[in-house]
């Protein structure tokens, strides 16, 4: 009597199409005649799974199966894993449910399809470091560096050959750039698929070298790189610049080029997030009387107006003045903290004016709701 194909598989029969492609996945990776070599009982326990999952991958056969059981499959697909059938077929049939080449990678192949031939060696990626002021990240940039790199050989074009003559198909593999082998097993004929190793899946072979890369396909040289930074990227970010790394060897793909972004300190400015700082000092009498002031920005100078009585620890915000996200459309503010300076060295005068303006009523602190303590201006500027 046929066991139930759930149980077989371990689901139940509210378990998703997922589930059961990944139960039947670790069923026949358990079972697999090449982990239990001449067990019987192994076998039969992976193609039940196979018969199982054939019916229960199928929304049509599931359903037959659940209303009829077994009766309802039967000359439907369900008793087609008898002596007829080998692991190769089964994989065949239901390779998709593994994500990978499962054949390959029991019987130590490549892929089974046969696919394509690889030509060369694919080059290194490089990394390369890029210094940025704040006015290049605000705007974004567009960079001409000079890389010091494996390029493509002019003389041959990549080939690694000396002329188009030298290049022959490979003896090996035909040109297909793999090799088969079938061997005989207790499941039947089992084919598996290799690299060459005569050509490395290249499917030719170079029979004269060229002079100038010794047969490489590149030569060390130096290769200008245009470069395009968006604007708003930030200290320590990498950039990608697909295929202009090193050269591959002989036609191979050539690597990526990394950027490492480095921010060149501002000389007044300070960066935080999207958002800029800058302190400004003050007079005392400018804090009194109130004044107007130049203050750096990104891309330039803005005036700003100290009104009378600013208090030191004041925070002017200049909107839209800061950053640009480089993932959105959000722009930091420039955030302008004022320090009133008080003089270290006065005159004899001098002391004796403010010895009198400090009896003054006016001069004594007189804090009201309005003046924010230290914390609140905290939150204020990292708002």
């Amino acid at each position: 009597m046929k066991r139930d194909y759930y149980e077989i598989l371990g689901v139940s029969k509210s378990s998703s199409q997922d589930e059961i492609k990944k139960a039947y996945r670790k069923v026949a990776m358990q079972f697999h005649p090449d982990r239990n070599p001449g067990d019987k009982s192994a076998e039969e326990k992976f193609k039940e799974a196979a018969e199982s999952y054939e019916i229960l991958s199928d929304a049509d056969k599931r359903a037959q199966y659940d209303r009829y059981g077994h009766a309802g499959v039967n000359n439907r697909g369900g008793g087609g894993f008898g002596s007829g059938m080998n692991a190769e077929d089964i994989f065949s049939q239901f390779g998709d449910a593994f994500g990978e080449d499962i054949f390959g990678s029991f019987f130590g192949g490549g892929r089974r399809s046969g696919g394509t031939k690889s030509r060369g060696v694919r080059g290194s990626n490089l990394r390369v470091k890029i210094k940025l002021t704040y006015e290049e990240i605000a705007k974004g940039v567009q960079k001409n560096i000079k890389v010091k790199k494996y390029i493509t050989c002019a003389t041959c074009s990549g080939s690694g050959a000396k002329d188009k003559g030298s290049v022959q198909t490979c003896a090996t593999c035909g040109g297909s750039g793999q090799v088969r082998k079938v061997s005989n097993t207790f499941l039947g004929q089992m084919q598996t698929v290799t690299t060459c190793p005569t050509c490395n899946g290249e499917g030719s072979t170079v029979t004269a070298k060229c002079a100038s890369c010794k047969g490489e396909g590149r030569v060390y040289g130096e290769e200008t790189v245009t470069i395009d930074i968006p604007a708003g990227v930030q200290d320590g970010m990498q950039l990608s610049v697909g295929g202009r790394g090193n050269a591959g060897e002989r036609g191979g793909a050539p690597g990526d080029l990394i950027i490492l972004i480095e921010e060149e300190q501002h000389e007044e400015l300070h960066r935080d997030g999207l958002n800029v700082a800058f302190e400004l000092h003050v007079s005392f009498t400018n804090a009194v009387f109130g004044t107007q002031v130049e203050v750096p920005t990104i891309d330039g100078k803005a005036k700003i107006k100290i009104p009378p009585g600013t208090q030191s620890g004041k925070i002017f915000r200049l909107k839209g003045k800061g950053f640009p996200s480089v993932n959105s459309y959000d722009k930091g503010d420039q955030l302008i903290h004022v320090s009133v300076w008080t003089p270290q060295h006065i005159s004899s005068d001098e002391k004796s004016m403010l010895e009198k303006l400090n009896y003054s009523p006016n001069f004594q602190p007189k804090p009201d709701k309005s003046d924010r303590g230290f914390f609140d201006r905290i939150r204020e500027m990292f708002s």
